[in-house]
């Protein structure tokens, strides 16, 4: 069994131990009642999921949360956009599905699937980056995803010298300049026209609106400063652009990758691709978990 916590959905499934998609569904999360509601539907939801006939010769489960994720203690540490702090979120799904439960970032979750099965399979070192409300990354690094503690992947918080306050209370963060939002926000402020979300200012760019121009091309900019910087410090073979952002495609990847090379000289230089796997990459990645459990560390069934 694997379930992905979003802000708006969450999204599980039943897998096989080979990998075959068995089952799969979406419910809502509930996030406007609050941390309790959301833990509340968590739980139902997984307990709808053991019920299901696909679910009955389960022999674990694999969750994906957003936020601060503290793997190794099974907690939820913290989400801004779900608002919990510090649930016991394993011990929880255990005791309501009476399976082992492996718990994972859902960004980390998501670049194990896109390593394993999307866009970056074959290769050790890679760089997953999901832009949209915020920008995350899952780092590949010969062959393992770097969880830090919980706190590994923040490139929304890499300083790209601008002047502007970010949400984290910061300035300067890539995020307040490249994120989905941020794109919206500062082409909102600049423009005086309101737009909805990214995408329309990427339309508008590419109609010849010189605010939209503008604005798309410092995000693309600074999204190069801080890939620079990603790739210096961890080589990635590759670089797979998820999220929202993502489905702007060559508009975003040819001129972003055009200025990474530009900027890097004795570097790896890494190809820059989108994301395969969309937005079943969280579940499927908990999935990838859930089969770890059952996995002694040479691979074999225990």
């Amino acid at each position: 069994m694997a379930l992905d916590v979003g802000g708006t959905r969450l999204k599980g499934g039943v897998y096989g131990t080979g990998g075959d998609e068995l089952y799969t569904h979406a419910w809502i999360t509930h996030r406007r009642g609050g941390p309790e509601a959301v833990v509340v539907a968590v739980l139902d939801v997984l307990d709808e999921l053991r019920q299901h006939p696909a679910a009955r010769a389960a022999e674990s489960c694999g969750l994906a949360a957003p936020g601060i994720v503290d793997k190794v203690r099974g907690y939820a540490l913290w989400s801004e956009n779900l608002g919990w702090r510090d649930v016991p979120l394993r011990r929880l799904a255990e005791e309501r599905t009476g399976l082992p439960v492996a718990l994972g970032h859902d960004v980390r979750a998501g670049g194990l699937a896109e390593a394993r099965l999307g866009a970056a399979r074959g290769v050790d070192n890679a760089l997953f980056v999901p832009i949209g409300t915020g920008i995350g990354a899952a780092i590949i690094a010969d062959g393992h995803v770097v969880d830090g503690g919980g706190m590994a992947g923040e490139l929304g918080h890499v300083d790209v010298g601008h002047d502007e306050r970010c949400a984290c209370g910061s300035r300067g963060c890539l995020e307040a300049i490249a994120s989905a939002s941020g794109i919206a926000r500062r082409y909102a402020l600049r423009s005086g026209s309101a737009v909805d979300g990214a995408a329309e200012v990427a339309r508008r760019a590419r109609s010849g609106d010189a605010v939209a121009i503008e604005v798309w091309d410092e995000a693309v900019d600074a999204l190069a400063a801080a890939l620079t910087t990603a790739c210096a410090l961890l080589a990635p073979q590759v670089i797979v652009l998820g999220g929202g952002l993502s489905q702007a495609g060559d508009q975003l990847v040819v001129p972003l990758e055009e200025r990474l090379r530009a900027r890097l000289t004795f570097h790896r230089r890494p190809r820059v691709v989108t994301a395969v796997l969309g937005d079943r990459a969280g579940c499927l990645g908990a999935s990838l978990l859930a089969r770890e459990l059952l996995l002694d560390d040479g691979g074999a069934r225990r």
